[in-house]
């Protein structure tokens, strides 16, 4: 007869999910994610099967933590402003979670941006190309805009929200809010 689970799988991956996002994947070892979860080895290699598919689930778990703010951007309907809303909103968790650093998805995207990890690379992939088409699809509401300004400004957006989220691991709170002005200056 199986054992009967004793824990929330919900809640133990969010456990992992703040602690993987704290430290990175590499950084985070089985001993700490034990003593975090509160669950033995054991019970994470029967639910999850390794610390890499511990890791996918916190992944899942964080684009689930942060849906409701790609939810409202791709609702949205005010173009430019709406991007730069999403800025705004998307380092607003950082502040809601003070000892996180950055966003998740960015710190995995640039873990293993040389891993030859498939499956992370491909939920990276499809992360930053939703993000890219949601940038493309608000930038076209400028009619004034041709089809090659649209994908050099969503290129451009792309990099600066990936750069806006590695500067909110180490930028104060005003440096950050500059950090997003300036950037819809050139936009």
């Amino acid at each position: 007869m199986a054992r009967k689970k004793e824990y929330r799988e919900e809640e133990v991956v969010n456990k992992a999910m703040n602690l993987f996002w704290k430290n990175g994947y590499e950084n985070t070892s089985m001993q700490m994610l034990e003593k975090e979860m509160g669950i033995n080895k054991f019970s994470i290699y029967s639910s999850f099967g390794s610390k890499h598919g511990l890791f996918i689930e916190s992944l899942k778990s964080y684009k689930l933590k942060v849906s409701n703010i790609f939810e409202k951007f791709s609702k949205a309907s005010n173009g430019v402003e709406d991007i730069k809303q999403f800025f705004y909103d998307s380092v607003s968790i950082i502040y809601k979670e003070a000892d996180q650093k950055g966003c998740l998805i960015t710190n995995t995207y640039n873990e293993f941006s040389e891993s030859e990890d498939l499956l992370i690379k491909e939920q990276m992939n499809l992360f930053m190309n939703n993000l890219k088409a949601l940038f493309i699809e608000k930038l076209k509401m400028d009619a004034t805009k041709n089809e090659e300004t649209v994908h050099k400004q969503a290129n451009y957006l792309l990099l600066a929200k990936h750069g806006l989220a590695a500067a909110s691991r180490v930028n104060s709170k005003e440096e950050i809010e500059d950090y997003i002005e300036m950037t819809f200056k050139n936009i």
